[in-house]
């Protein structure tokens, strides 16, 4: 069944900016950008799918399937993409993959309890030491590498059910 006009509104209105400066952090260029939301949501609209995940997260795959297939559109026709100005497609999809994953981990860790977020952020992020940490949070050392543990445990758990492959 596809989604009506109402649908399809609401994820303009709740989805739209933030989609739109996914785009742009790849691509750079606001007219394809537009183009490539634009795309998702109607590609959206029509397949109206059945989402297990979070329906951003959906998005932003989607936006991404977009931009590579455009660029596999660009490799068939490289006389006219030079043409026309666009960024080298590589670095367009590097930079996606890059905004992706970054979005996807911050969804996750949104997801975990706040001592075990800290306790990532702090030992990934900040790249402190396990003795850092304690100190920072103002908890043992031994407590630092137990919430670590149990915390990469529930990630991993989040990320599954996100549908993130590894």
């Amino acid at each position: 069944m596809p989604l009506d006009e109402n649908v399809v509104e609401a994820i303009y209105r709740e989805h739209g900016d933030a989609l739109r400066r996914f785009v742009l952090g790849a691509i750079h260029d606001p007219q394809a950008a537009e183009d490539v939301v634009q795309e998702t949501v109607l590609r959206v609209w029509q397949h109206a799918p059945d989402i297990t995940g979070s329906f951003r997260s959906y998005l932003y795959r989607t936006a991404r399937n977009i931009m590579i297939d455009n660029y596999r559109r660009t490799r068939r026709r490289p006389h006219e993409a030079l043409e026309s100005g666009l960024a080298d497609p590589a670095d367009v999809m590097e930079r996606a993959d890059e905004l992706l994953n970054r979005v996807l981990m911050e969804e996750a860790l949104l997801r975990l309890s706040k001592e075990h977020r800290e306790v990532l952020v702090a030992l990934h992020y900040r790249r402190f030491t396990v003795n850092e940490a304690a100190v920072q949070l103002n908890i043992p050392a031994g407590t630092v590498k137990s919430r670590a543990f149990y915390a990469l445990r529930a990630l991993r758990t989040v990320l599954d059910e996100m549908g993130v492959e590894r």
